[in-house]
């Protein structure tokens, strides 16, 4: 998990997104990149095939200022969407503080969506990691195409929620970024479930990158309190 050097007084955040390959994954850590001034992210190094698909990691370190006195950074990183780099996604998840799931909205692109998100929980599962406790957000990517598939269809694939055990837990939250919905509700089953939050983006022209960034960085932070 997170890295806190007393000596340096600083807290090192990691950050991963994950997803099927060609999804944005890439597009979002350039993105972010490329909008961030010089002296508040660090190198971004892409290890990548001649087909431009990443095949190790990205990573970039991205200043926060302090908390509680501690000067914060998030090292961002980007997992190869191939499933037969599987021991690296793995690798790269080791010590995850949070994770940004990158899903490609394409309609024919659905059961590479699924098997990515499976491919995830198997991988945490593996780490004994609870992917209910990390902080975990979903993102659906290239909502410009007009193949994209409907939200609800997404969510009912990829982020249908998780029972909610706990009594304390079982109440109503509504979701400040979509109207109407929430993020944890009573199916008319009587069960009780918790989604986490989604953002719609368009990678390439930016479009909800940061939003989706500064969530789970949100998430990741108020774990430390």
């Amino acid at each position: 998990m997170s890295m806190i050097n007393y000596a340096s007084r600083e807290i090192n955040c990691k950050i991963v997104y994950y997803g099927p390959g060609l999804g944005g994954k890439t597009t979002n850590l350039e993105h972010i990149f490329s909008k961030l001034q010089p002296d508040t992210r660090g190198k971004l190094i892409s290890l990548a095939t001649e087909t431009e698909r990443t095949l190790f990691f990205d990573f970039l370190p991205v200043d926060l200022g302090t908390i509680r006195g501690f000067k914060a950074r998030f090292h961002l990183y980007t997992v190869p969407g191939q499933v037969y780099y599987n021991a690296s996604r793995k690798l790269i998840l080791k010590g995850v503080d949070g994770i940004v799931f990158v899903a490609d909205s394409q309609i024919e692109r659905l059961e590479a969506n699924q098997e990515a998100m499976q491919n995830l929980y198997d991988n945490m599962g593996e780490y004994g990691y609870d992917i209910r406790a990390l902080p975990f957000v979903v993102q659906y990517n290239k909502r410009d195409l007009p193949n994209a598939a409907a939200i609800a269809d997404l969510q009912a694939a990829l982020n249908p929620g998780w029972e909610v055990e706990d009594p304390a837990r079982q109440r109503v939250v509504p979701n400040p970024i979509h109207a109407s919905e929430y993020l944890v509700e009573q199916l008319p089953t009587g069960e009780w479930v918790e989604r986490a939050p989604y953002f719609e983006a368009v990678a390439v022209s930016g479009e909800g990158v940061f939003d989706t960034l500064k969530a789970v960085g949100k998430l990741v932070l108020k774990s430390f309190a």
